[in-house]
């Protein structure tokens, strides 16, 4: 699976909460910067060619739609970014939010439960 771009990923997430979209739906979801038709249409066929995103036909229109599902992206970067920064440890990983004071106590015991439950 290919490395995106900040870009890539914002649009990503844009047409994973709208499952469906044209590039004007898409646009219309950012708000950080106005970026132009053109650049977003390009982003979009970035990532289709990436392999990503699909789309639908609609005579010289397309509709745009996720084909990598956000789990699958989610557990990509996550095991990632615990290779790159966290020597492949879990544990270094969460220990690393604690000291940073963000994750909780409760929701430490919370993940406990969690692991708890799949051990059963």
């Amino acid at each position: 699976m290919n490395k995106l771009t900040n870009k890539e990923e914002e649009i990503m997430h844009i047409l994973w909460k709208l499952k469906k979209a044209f590039v004007k739906e898409v646009l219309a979801e950012i708000t950080e910067e106005s970026l132009h038709y053109n650049t977003v249409s390009t982003i979009i066929r970035n990532l289709e060619e990436k392999g990503y995103v699909g789309h639908e036909a609609f005579g010289k229109t397309h509709r745009y739609y996720p084909l990598v599902p956000i789990e699958v992206y989610r557990k990509q970067f996550m095991n990632t970014a615990t290779k790159k920064f966290f020597d492949n440890s879990y544990k270094n990983m969460v220990s690393f939010f604690a000291k940073e004071e963000k994750i909780s106590a409760a929701e430490l015991r919370e993940i406990l439960e969690i692991i708890e439950k799949k051990e059963k």
